[in-house]
């Protein structure tokens, strides 16, 4: 648990961009209502283009999934304030459009003011970074932001486990991404090495 999660009281931000993979939003809302973690979540209007395009969840039915909505355009919104004590934040999945929005340092929006508080607070920054093939103004923002502290945490599904649906690739993937707030969804097992046991 990080130092901000007092009295108890578990929050995370979740922001959600237009990049491909809305699923995996969704998927984290859902496990993190299962864990009784207060979500304040925020999405660009890209987002919600995408939804609409991969999920049959309307507007109102992805908002119920969260605590806390806040419009895209409130960058006076309590997340939006160091003072706002959070986890950190997750932007599932994050286009390359936000990454760089980050990296430079210059924010036009409440999804990536957040982000740029969480930074500055030195609390995680988890991005789930969705793009491929990668160019190289991708790879430096993606290296930018990595030097300020943010965790850049592709999806990628994890074959080992075995999976037998897309829910358990997805599942697997989030639980992951949440492992770097400390919270445990219990989906996931770890690795198994005769040289650990």
């Amino acid at each position: 648990m990080t130092k901000r999660a007092l009295n108890g009281r578990r929050r995370l931000i979740v922001g959600v961009t237009g990049a491909t993979g809305i699923i995996y939003a969704e998927r984290t809302l859902r496990l993190l209502r299962e864990m009784e973690v207060e979500t304040h979540l925020v999405m660009s209007k890209a987002a919600e283009l995408t939804r609409e395009y991969e999920s049959d969840l309307s507007r109102d039915a992805m908002h119920g999934l969260a605590d806390y909505v806040h419009p895209i355009g409130d960058v006076g919104a309590c997340i939006s304030s160091g003072s706002f004590r959070t986890l950190g934040m997750l932007v599932v999945p994050c286009s390359m459009r936000t990454v760089g929005e980050i990296a430079s340092g210059v924010t036009s929006t409440l999804l990536t003011r957040a982000a740029d508080v969480v930074l500055k607070e030195r609390l995680p920054l988890v991005l789930m970074a969705r793009e491929t093939p990668l160019n190289l103004i991708h790879l430096r923002n993606m290296t930018t932001v990595t030097e300020a502290g943010a965790i850049v945490f592709p999806p990628v599904p994890a074959f080992y486990a075995r999976p037998k649906t897309l829910e358990e690739m997805v599942d697997h993937s989030v639980s992951r991404a949440l492992d770097q707030f400390g919270l445990d969804t219990e989906r996931i097992e770890a690795w198994r090495s005769t040289d650990c046991e």
